[in-house]
């Protein structure tokens, strides 16, 4: 079954590549992602439960230095991360601060060795295979879009949008699929849950698949 489950997600992600790829042949000036250009490599987002398992499972299949350098990356990036949400505390009353304020911290990514290079590139989140295009998510009442700064795409034209958030909902059912296939009596409470990519690389993928985030 989760052989069944990672098919169907490697559809999505080979989707996010064919969205992006017709954008940029649209807008070959605009998109301006190039070999070792890295900056989306220092952010923070999270996974989707059944992408963690996905991304966990091919991590584990590296060899065991690069394994071994990456959790050491992923251990201060959670460090940072710890830091950065202390800081941000002073906004406790105010969650769209700290969701905004936390979405800027640049964090290096565990998966960027030092040469500038994903480790994990063929497999990489699908948020990082639509960065460099315009791309859109659902918040609250409307859609608001978003693109890499160092894009040439205009702020107040009009293009085509990656809709990103049509893209998660379906991982959001995968999600679903997952936790129902090992039993979790209640998966809509968690399959919608976003996990920092740090933290995914330092569990066990028994714990990602069985929805143990508090392990």
């Amino acid at each position: 079954m989760i052989e069944e489950l990672f098919s169907q997600y490697a559809a999505y992600a080979r989707k996010a590549d064919i969205l992006f790829k017709t954008i940029k042949e649209k807008y070959p000036d605009s998109v301006r992602c190039r070999i070792r250009c890295c900056d989306c490599c220092h952010a923070v987002f999270g996974i989707l439960p059944i992408e963690a398992a996905f991304i966990n499972y091919h991590f584990n299949r590296l060899e065991r230095k690069t394994r071994r350098d990456i959790l050491r990356r992923a251990e201060k990036a959670g460090a940072e991360m710890l830091k950065a949400k202390e800081t941000l505390k002073v906004f406790k009353e105010d969650e769209k601060m700290k969701v905004y304020g936390l979405g800027k911290q640049r964090v290096r990514c565990p998966f960027l060795s030092e040469k500038e290079e994903c480790a994990l590139y063929e497999n990489r989140p699908i948020i990082c295979r639509v960065y460099g295009v315009p791309y859109s998510m659902f918040n609250g009442k409307k859609h608001l879009s978003y693109v890499c700064g160092l894009s040439g795409f205009e702020a107040k034209a009009t293009y085509p949008t990656v809709k990103l958030d049509k893209i998660y909902q379906e991982l959001i059912k995968l999600s679903n699929e997952l936790f129902r296939e090992q039993g979790y009596l209640n998966p809509a409470a968690k399959a919608s849950l976003m996990l920092p990519l740090s933290r995914v690389l330092r569990m066990t993928f028994d714990d990602i698949v069985k929805g143990n985030f508090e392990a």
